[in-house]
């Protein structure tokens, strides 16, 4: 993966082995975050969590940064990765995590499964990629497998005030999908995702004033929660995504997120003893056949 990121991005392409691998590395790592998000709002605020682990994830690529000796882009594309970054990454995890105080876990996952959808229409319109009918299909596929899943653990979908937190944290990192590309065709992903997370964090420093004292209240199981979240989730998590963004394009890589609540069904079955209920299981293979509609038949033929 080095090697490749190493260069400048492709033109947006089919899916190959080496995007995929990225695509799942991703995924499995965002799927966790679910657990370890519980974890850290158990002894911080929405707010506080969210600083920490971009903290967390801030230092480990500011020291990359140094010794890979990434350099610093031209003033305008700074610029740009600045208002993606805090679209994509201050907005969308400040309201994620602020939505999730108050709708249910599974509830959140098939509003934030409106996402691959808006990034689609997004990119149709404003990236030139294109779904044709096949993919508009298997896309509802993959969002009624989601359904199924939500259906099957038992919870409804009450548009409350923390649901539309959260549809807007999925239109707004729809939002960071589509327009990194342009970015990317003139930079390297990998430098594209170190300064994206480290501007992002920026504006999280709004929450410094107790900061402190959160972190010498807190045990250590939400500690190493947090730390988790910011070094696999964000660190690995984003450079895997983008770089695959950077190869087969945002409406494809974005197709993958309606896998993410199965992942997260499997995750919490092995970590925290959550046997999923038979609908679940129907909806995941449902939505996973989606996802393969969408890769295989749902692009017009170049």
């Amino acid at each position: 993966m080095s090697r490749s990121v190493s260069s400048r991005a492709p033109q947006v392409g089919r899916l190959d082995t080496l995007s995929l691998g990225a695509i799942l590395v991703t995924l499995v790592f965002w799927a966790s975050a679910f657990a370890g998000i519980r974890a850290g709002l158990s002894a911080f605020t929405p707010g506080h969590l969210t600083l920490y682990r971009f903290l967390v994830a801030g230092v480990a690529l500011a020291v990359y940064a140094v010794i890979a000796r990434i350099p610093v882009p031209p003033a305008r594309d700074l610029g740009q990765i600045f208002v993606l970054s805090l679209a994509g990454i201050t907005l969308y995890h400040l309201l994620l995590n602020y939505g999730e105080l108050s709708v249910p876990a599974g509830t959140a996952s098939l509003i934030v499964a409106a996402g691959p959808v808006i990034t689609a229409l997004l990119a149709t319109r404003f990236a030139g990629e294109r779904l044709n009918g096949l993919g508009w299909l298997g896309t509802g596929i993959s969002l009624g497998g989601v359904a199924l899943i939500v259906l099957g653990r038992g919870e409804s979908v009450e548009f409350t005030h923390g649901a539309l937190l959260i549809l807007a944290a999925a239109f707004f990192t729809s939002l960071y999908f589509v327009f990194q590309r342009a970015l990317l065709r003139r930079m390297n992903p990998l430098h594209f995702t170190v300064w994206s997370l480290l501007l992002g964090t920026v504006p999280m420093l709004a929450f410094l004033p107790g900061f402190r004292a959160q972190l010498t209240a807190a045990p250590l199981p939400a500690h190493l929660a947090v730390i988790y979240l910011g070094l696999f989730p964000s660190v690995v998590g984003y450079l895997t995504w983008t770089f695959a963004i950077s190869r087969v394009g945002a409406s494809t890589t974005t197709s993958f997120l309606y896998v993410s609540p199965v992942l997260a069904i499997g995750i919490g079955w092995l970590w925290l003893g959550e046997v999923p209920g038979l609908i679940s299981l129907i909806g995941g293979l449902i939505a996973v056949a989606g996802v393969v509609l969408v890769n295989t038949r749902g692009r017009p033929a170049p």
